[in-house]
């Protein structure tokens, strides 16, 4: 989106939103400030680590230190800034997200993009719901970008288990999935930032198709050349394996919470919104496979 003003002469001038990002270098972050980046959208970079985070994007973006635990960072990320990208890390305080939210208000940014979770509005307790609500009620545009499990999270997160045991290591039962691919969600929150007519509204995105992961082994094992299995072991058992990899108590208690979620069969709707943002379907578990292929080699 773009504000016209006129000049002396007459002319129109035309000078782009600013649109900070926040979690910039995360799964959606980094595709999302590459689209923004493509798209000439001036675009500041929030990273507790700016050096970082230049040496990923080059030079075109603007860069500022911002830690969502340290308030006293959260002025010079949000100078000057039109629109912003928020989501909620793992292992923050819903508390600190609103008190961040409501900064942003203070100061003027006129949109916000959430990220969020498929099926939040049904589950009112969980931190994604409350900080949409707490969204809502500010006087900054929102537009809630609820997403479905993302396959990056096999990349990513499950990929010692592909590579090193050819399984994918999840406890999610027969549950099935609208698995959704993060390059597409972060090219949907591009467009409902630089685009208007998606203030207020909430997307609801998903992937072409609902999936079990047994379904996902068989996609991995036809793309990649070899068996890949799907190992479904308990709760706990999940929880200790993630836990003896390194990963910290609060991520793997969310971990936890995002499968039981899944249980619950919230995570299995598919809808056309990611169509309808970017006038393509959505790309299939099989595309992102083939794309990822040599992540997934031993």
């Amino acid at each position: 989106m773009e504000r016209v003003s006129i000049g002396e002469s007459g002319s129109e001038r035309r000078t782009a939103e600013r649109v900070l990002v926040t979690g910039a270098t995360g799964t959606v972050g980094e595709p999302l400030v590459r689209e923004l980046v493509d798209g000439s959208t001036p675009v500041r970079v929030a990273s507790r680590n700016p050096r970082g985070a230049r040496d990923r994007f080059g030079d075109e973006p603007e860069y500022v230190e911002f830690d969502l635990d340290r308030p006293e960072t959260w002025g010079a990320a949000l100078a000057g800034v039109n629109r912003m990208f928020l989501l909620f890390p793992p292992g923050s305080g819903v508390s600190d997200v609103c008190e961040f939210a409501d900064a942003a208000d203070r100061v003027g940014v006129g949109r916000v993009a959430f990220l969020s979770i498929l099926g939040a509005e049904k589950l009112p307790v969980i931190p994604h719901r409350r900080i949409e609500t707490h969204l809502a009620r500010t006087g900054m545009a929102h537009t809630f970008l609820r997403a479905s499990w993302f396959m990056q999270n096999l990349s990513e997160i499950h990929r010692p288990e592909i590579v090193d045991r050819d399984e994918i290591f999840v406890p999610a039962g027969d549950s099935v999935l609208s698995f959704t691919d993060a390059r597409d969600v972060a090219a949907a929150a591009a467009t409902v930032l630089t685009e208007s007519g998606h203030e207020n509204r909430v997307y609801d995105l998903t992937g072409p198709a609902a999936l079990d992961f047994r379904e996902v082994a068989d996609a991995f094992s036809d793309a990649l050349g070899r068996p890949i299995e799907y190992a479904d072991p308990s709760r706990p058992t999940f929880g200790w394996q993630m836990y003896r990899r390194g990963f910290s108590p609060g991520f793997v208690a969310f971990m936890i919470a995002e499968y039981s979620v899944v249980r619950l069969g919230f995570s299995g709707r598919t809808t056309d919104d990611i169509e309808t943002l970017l006038g393509r379907p959505p790309r299939t578990v099989r595309e992102f496979v083939e794309d990822y292929a040599d992540e997934f080699r031993p």
